[in-house]
C-alpha cells in the first residue's frame, strides 16, 4: 500500500470485513442444512441404487438447524428482559430495603449503583457492546429516579410532593441531557454507534437519555403550578408555555427521537391548554371574564401560527394554522359572547371567521394562509349548520295545514308558518347570517378571476335560505310576506335563466336555481291553504309564471312539468271550492293530461317532453284514484286515458302506447260492464279475443313464418279457457254445446291450416268439456259394475298396452313427425 492507513481506521476496515465473511458464514450454513434435508427427504429407503443421492459430507458441528429467531431479536429480549428484571429489584430494593441499613448505608449503595450503572456503558460502547450500553444505561437512568425518591426520604421528607417533584424532574432532566452529550465526548469517534451521523454530524452513541430528557422537561412547570394552588388562568398559561417550549424544542433538535419526543409533549400540552382556555372564555359570566380566556386563547393562536410559520411540513404547518384560526376565532367570538345578547352570538363568531379571511392578502407563506382559510371555511359551515333547524321549520311547518285547509287567514307569516311549533329565539338573525355567507360566497367566486361553479350555487343555497326565513323573522304580515315568496321564485328562475346564459347550457348554478324555484313554489303553496281565494290565486300565478319559464331551452325540462303539477293542484282546488265530490273533481283533473299530449306535441326533439308526458301521467293516475270507489266514473275515466293514450300512440316514437291505450279501453269495458251486474264472462272475454284473433290473421298475412302461438294463442286462450271454467259449474246445457261447437270448429280450422295452436287448443277444450258432459253417465257405470271389475279392466288395459307398446312408439312418432309439419 503506498498511502498506508492509520492503524484505527485500518482496523475498523478489518472489522467490518469479518463480520460481513462471519454473516456470509451463517447464510451458506444454513442453505446447506437446508440442502441436506432436501436430499434426504427424496432419496428412497432402501439404499442406494440408480437413484440413490451421492453421499453429503457433514461438517464437524453436524447440520445447523434454521433457527427460528434473529439473533439481534434474541439479544434484543435478554436485554430488556435483563433490564426489567434489575430495575424491578432496585425499586423493591429501594422500597422495602430500607430498614435494614442506616442513612449511610443506603447513600452508599444506591450511589455507588448508580454510578457504576451509568458509567458502565462508556466501556460497553468501547468494546463496541453497543445493545448492551443501552439496556445498563436504561437502568441508570432509572436507578436516578430511585435516587430521587430516597433523597427526598431522607433529607427532604417536610417537602411537599409536588414541589419536590417539579424539582426533581427538572433535575433529572437536566442530568439526563448531559448524561446523554457526556457520554459522545467519552467514546472515542472510532467506536460503533447506534445509529449513524444525524443532522449536524455529530454521532450519538445513546438513544434513551436524550429524549427522556426532553420528556421530562415537559413535567416541572406544570406541577409547579399545581404545588402552588395556581388558578385555572394560570395554570393554563403554564400549559401553553410548555407547549411552546416543546414546540420549540420539536423545531429546534438535530435528533429525530427527540424531536418526536418534543412534539408529542407538545401538543399535549398545547391541546389540553387550548380546551382549558376555550373552557373558562366559554362559561365566563361576563366580559372582562371571558377577556382572559380569550387572551389565553390568543396566546395559543399565536404560538400555532408561530409554529406554522417555522415548520417545514406542509401538512404539518396546515394544521397548525387551522389550529391557530380556530383559537383565535374561539377567543373573540367569546369576548363578544359576553357582551351582546344570546341570539347574537353565532353572528358574532361569524364575523371573526370571515375576518380569517383577510390572510389572503398577507404575506403569510402559502400552507399558513390555506390553513388560516380553512378554519373560516369551518366557522362558516357551523354558521350554516346552526342555521338549519330555522329553515327546516320554516319548510316543513305548513305540512300539518294539508289535513285541515281554509282554517282562516293568520295575522302574520310566523303564525302560517308556525302553527304547531313555537319559534326559535335565536332564529331572528338566520337571515343575517345566511346573507353574509352568500356574499362570502359570491366574492370566492370570483376570487381568482372566473366564476367557480360550485361557489355560486352555494351562494343560490344560502341566499335562498336567507329569503326563505326573512319573512319570519320580521314577523311580516301574511299578504306582504306571500308577495315575497312570489318574488322569491320570480328571482330563482331568473338566476337560473342568467346562469345558463353564462356558462352556454345547463350547469349546476342553473339547475340548483330551479330546483330552489321548485321548493319555494311548493312551499309557497301549502302556506296559502289558508283559505280558498288565496290558494286558488297562488296556483294560479305559479301555474302560470312555469309555464313561462317552460319556453326557455334550459329551464324547459323542469319548469314545464312543474306547470302541469301546479295545475292539477288548481284543479283539486277549484273542485273542493265548488263543492264537487272526488269523483267528479277527477273530470277537472282529466284536463291536465289532454294539455300535456297537446304540448308533447308541440315539443318534439326537445329534453322537456318526457317530463311534460311523466307529469301528465301523474295526473291521470291521480284521476283513477278520485274515481275509485265509483266504477261508472270509473270507467269514463279509463275511456278518456285510452282516448288521449291513442292520441299519444299517433306519434311515430310513440307507437308503443298504443298497447297502453287498448289494456285501457278494455279496463273501461270491464269496469262498466260490472258497474252493469254483468257476470257472464264472454262479455268480457270475446270482445277482446275477437280482435286478438284479427290482429294474429293480420300478423300472419304479413309475416307467413310468424308462429300460430303468437298470432292465435292469446286470443283463443282468453275466448275458450273463462268459458271452460264457467261450463265446469254451470248446471245448464247451452254454454257447453256452444263452447264444444266453437272448440270443434277451432280444432277442424287448426287440422285443414296445419296450424298447431288452435289444434291443441280446441282439442283440449273439445275433450273437456266432452268429459264434462259423459261425467254422471260413466259414474253411473261405474256405480252398476262389480267391485272386481275395475281392476280386471285396468289389468286387461295394461296387458293391451304392453303388447302393443312397439306399435304404438311407431305410430306415435310418425304422429309426431305430421304434427311437426304444422305452423
Amino acid at each position: 500500500m503506498t498511502n498506508p492507513l492509520p492503524p484505527a481506521e485500518e482496523l475498523r476496515l478489518l472489522d467490518a470485513e469479518l463480520w460481513h465473511l462471519d454473516a456470509r458464514r451463517a447464510v451458506l450454513l444454513r442453505r446447506r442444512a437446508w440442502l441436506i434435508h432436501t436430499l434426504r427427504a427424496s432419496a428412497p429407503r432402501g439404499g442406494r441404487g440408480d437413484g440413490s443421492v451421492p453421499p453429503v459430507w457433514p461438517s464437524r458441528r453436524g447440520p445447523a438447524p434454521v433457527p427460528d429467531a434473529t439473533a439481534p431479536g434474541v439479544q434484543n429480549v435478554l436485554l430488556v428482559l435483563g433490564g426489567v428484571l434489575l430495575t424491578v429489584a432496585a425499586v423493591a430494593f429501594t422500597l422495602v430495603g430500607w430498614g435494614q441499613l442506616g442513612i449511610a448505608g443506603r447513600s452508599l449503595v444506591l450511589g455507588a449503583v448508580t454510578a457504576g450503572a451509568l458509567a458502565a456503558p462508556v466501556a460497553l460502547l468501547r468494546r463496541g457492546l453497543v445493545s448492551t450500553a443501552e439496556a445498563v444505561a436504561a437502568l441508570g437512568i432509572a436507578l436516578t429516579v430511585l435516587d430521587a425518591y430516597a433523597l427526598r426520604q431522607v433529607a427532604f421528607t417536610g417537602t411537599g410532593a409536588l414541589p419536590y417533584t417539579a424539582v426533581a424532574s427538572a433535575v433529572l432532566s437536566g442530568v439526563w441531557a448531559a448524561y446523554g452529550v457526556g457520554v459522545g465526548t467519552l467514546v472515542p469517534s472510532d467506536a460503533p454507534a447506534a445509529e449513524g451521523p444525524d443532522r449536524t454530524g455529530t454521532r450519538r452513541v445513546l438513544r434513551l437519555p436524550l429524549p427522556l430528557a426532553t420528556a421530562s422537561a415537559h413535567l416541572p412547570l406544570p406541577l409547579w403550578a399545581i404545588s402552588v394552588d395556581a388558578g385555572p388562568h394560570a395554570l393554563t398559561a403554564v400549559l401553553l408555555v410548555t407547549a411552546a417550549a416543546g414546540a420549540a424544542g420539536a423545531l429546534r433538535a438535530a435528533l429525530a427521537p427527540v424531536r418526536v419526543v418534543a412534539a408529542v409533549g407538545s401538543l399535549g400540552a398545547g391541546a389540553v391548554g387550548v380546551l382549558s382556555a376555550g373552557s373558562l372564555c366559554w362559561s365566563a359570566s361576563g366580559p372582562i371574564d371571558a377577556a382572559r380566556g380569550a387572551a389565553l386563547l390568543v396566546l395559543a393562536a399565536a404560538i400555532a401560527l408561530v409554529v406554522a410559520r417555522a415548520v417545514p411540513n406542509p401538512d404539518v404547518a396546515v394544521g397548525a394554522a387551522l389550529t391557530a384560526g380556530l383559537a383565535a376565532v374561539a377567543g373573540a367570538g367569546g369576548v363578544l359572547r359576553a357582551s351582546l345578547p344570546g341570539e347574537w352570538t353565532v353572528p358574532g363568531f361569524l364575523v371573526c371567521g370571515v375576518a380569517l379571511l383577510l390572510v389572503l392578502r398577507s404575506p403569510l407563506p402559502e400552507a399558513p394562509r390555506r390553513g388560516l382559510v380553512l378554519a373560516s371555511c369551518a366557522v362558516q359551515g357551523l354558521a350554516v349548520l346552526s342555521a338549519l333547524p330555522p329553515v327546516a321549520g320554516v319548510l316543513l311547518g305548513p305540512v300539518p295545514r294539508v289535513a285541515r285547509p281554509w282554517s282562516g287567514v293568520p295575522r302574520d307569516i310566523r303564525t302560517a308558518v308556525f302553527a304547531d311549533a313555537p319559534w326559535p329565539a335565536y332564529a331572528t338573525t338566520v337571515p343575517l347570517v345566511l346573507a353574509v355567507v352568500t356574499v362570502v360566497l359570491v366574492t370566492a367566486s370570483a376570487h381568482v378571476g372566473k366564476v367557480r361553479p360550485a361557489a355560486v350555487a352555494g351562494a343560490f343555497v344560502a341566499g335562498w335560505a336567507a329569503m326563505l326565513v326573512l319573512p319570519s323573522a320580521l314577523g311580516l304580515p301574511y299578504g306582504p310576506a306571500l308577495v315575497v315568496q312570489g318574488a322569491v321564485v320570480v328571482a330563482a328562475l331568473g338566476c337560473a335563466e342568467r346562469a345558463r346564459r353564462g356558462a352556454a347550457g345547463l350547469s349546476w348554478p342553473a339547475v340548483t336555481a330551479v330546483v330552489l324555484a321548485l321548493v319555494t313554489s311548493v312551499h309557497l303553496a301549502l302556506v296559502s291553504l289558508v283559505s280558498e281565494a288565496t290558494t286558488i290565486g297562488v296556483l294560479t300565478a305559479m301555474t302560470l309564471l312555469f309555464a313561462a319559464a317552460g319556453t326557455r331551452p334550459g329551464t324547459g325540462p323542469f319548469a314545464a312539468p312543474a306547470a302541469l303539477v301546479h295545475a292539477t293542484a288548481l284543479a283539486c282546488a277549484i273542485g273542493a271550492w265548488a263543492g264537487l265530490p272526488p269523483r267528479h273533481t277527477a273530470l277537472l283533473v282529466l284536463i291536465v293530461p289532454a294539455v300535456a299530449v297537446l304540448l308533447a306535441w308541440r315539443l318534439t326533439g326537445s329534453s322537456a317532453r318526457v317530463p311534460v308526458e311523466g307529469a301528465g301521467a301523474a295526473a291521470g293516475l291521480l284521476a283513477l284514484a278520485l274515481t275509485a270507489t265509483d266504477p261508472p266514473m270509473l270507467a269514463v275515466v279509463l275511456s278518456f286515458g285510452g282516448v288521449v293514450t291513442a292520441a299519444t300512440a299517433l306519434r311515430p316514437d310513440r307507437r308503443a302506447a298504443g298497447h297502453v291505450a287498448a289494456v285501457l279501453f278494455v279496463l273501461a269495458a270491464w269496469v262498466r260492464l260490472a258497474a252493469w251486474e254483468v257476470t257472464t264472462p264472454e262479455a268480457y272475454t270475446l270482445p277482446v279475443a275477437v280482435p286478438a284473433l284479427v290482429v294474429g290473421f293480420l300478423g300472419r298475412r304479413r309475416d307467413p313464418a310468424l308462429s300460430s302461438w303468437t298470432a292465435y294463442g292469446p286470443g283463443l286462450a282468453l275466448a275458450l279457457v273463462p268459458s271452460l271454467l264457467a261450463a265446469w259449474g254451470d248446471p245448464h246445457w247451452l254454454r257447453p254445446l256452444l263452447l264444444g261447437a266453437a272448440a270443434l270448429a277451432v280444432t277442424l280450422v287448426g287440422a285443414r291450416h296445419r296450424l298447431r295452436a288452435p289444434l291443441v287448443l280446441g282439442g283440449a277444450v273439445l275433450a273437456l268439456v266432452t268429459l264434462h258432459e259423459l261425467a254422471p253417465y260413466v259414474a253411473q257405470v261405474v256405480g252398476v259394475l262389480p267391485r272386481w271389475a275395475p281392476p280386471a279392466l285396468a289389468g286387461a288395459v295394461l296387458l293391451a298396452l304392453g303388447a302393443t307398446y312397439e306399435q304404438r312408439l311407431r305410430d306415435a312418432r310418425r304422429v309426431r313427425d305430421v304434427f311437426g309439419r304444422f305452423h
